[in-house]
């Protein structure tokens, strides 16, 4: 007697699209796009301007902030029964500070296959552009409301990434000159990829008379990277202390891993410590 067999599932598309100009999408994604059940947009309305410019008649269903949890539900029915969906956002790459990582999660629990359609990606687009000579940055996205505190939990020697909208930009850049201190370096990036973007970098002292400098200049979309910050002598000192302790009982690897969660240093920057100890 055969085992029964198992439900046939459609697959989940994460796809990427423009953040401005619609060339940047991909032949596969556009593939993807016109070949799916159901588009997943973040706003129908935005997402049928680019699902009409190449001529994508497909049923689109909302999913956003407001309606995540009963449109996931749908939709993984839709999956469920063997129809494929793709996931959009009115731009970027869904779930990086926008909606859609609830989905994806539940279609993992479910077993259902999910592919991503990379492309576009304001952070790594901004990042790409700021010459910041780094092992790695953080993303932190939108800032809450209290920015002043969130920006304590953001020190450390590497690029911070985060995203804003114009009517807070200036309080968001003003909250990170206080924080920091004039002479950090920040690279602001706006209207990424449309027909007004700038992209501008300088110290943090220059930062407010620089969005204050045009009519334009707090409009539309932004993504500010704050250079990487000076990493303190005596943390340094602190964190090797830590790692000698450790590599006494540990093997190298886990020693930098279990430091660099004690003191905020960076996990490679131990490991080559902890490596060049060993010799």
């Amino acid at each position: 007697m055969k085992p029964p067999s198992s439900p046939i599932c459609g697959t989940l598309y994460v796809v990427a699209t423009p953040i401005g100009n619609l060339a940047d999408s991909s032949p596969r994604s556009i593939e993807i796009l016109r070949a799916a059940d159901i588009v997943a947009c973040e706003d129908t309305r935005t997402s049928r301007t680019l699902l009409a410019r190449h001529g994508i008649a497909a049923r689109t269903v909302a999913l956003h902030s407001h309606n995540e949890r009963a449109a996931s539900e749908k939709l993984l029915r839709a999956l469920r029964e063997g129809r494929s969906v793709a996931l959009v956002s009115d731009a970027g790459t869904p779930g990086i500070s926008d909606p859609g990582a609830p989905l994806v999660a539940a279609a993992h629990r479910e077993g259902v296959r999910v592919v991503p359609v990379p492309g576009p990606n304001a952070a790594a687009t901004a990042y790409s552009a700021a010459g910041f000579d780094a092992a790695g940055f953080l993303f932190a996205g939108f800032l809450p409301a209290n920015a002043k505190k969130a920006l304590e939990r953001l020190d450390g020697p590497w690029p911070v990434i985060l995203y804003e909208a114009p009517h807070r930009v200036a309080a968001t850049v003003a909250a990170l000159l206080e924080r920091y201190g004039p002479a950090r370096e920040i690279v602001i990036a706006r209207e990424l990829s449309k027909k007004f973007e700038e992209i501008a970098r300088m110290m943090l002292a220059d930062a407010p008379a620089w969005l204050a400098g045009g009519p334009h200049r707090q409009e539309g979309e932004f993504v500010l990277v704050l250079g990487p910050g000076e990493e303190k002598a005596a943390d340094r000192v602190e964190a090797e202390r830590v790692l000698g302790i450790l590599l006494e009982r540990l093997p190298a690897g886990d020693s930098a891993k279990l430091a660099a969660r004690i003191t905020g240093v960076p996990r490679n920057e131990l490991y080559k410590a902890a490596l060049k100890d060993s010799k």
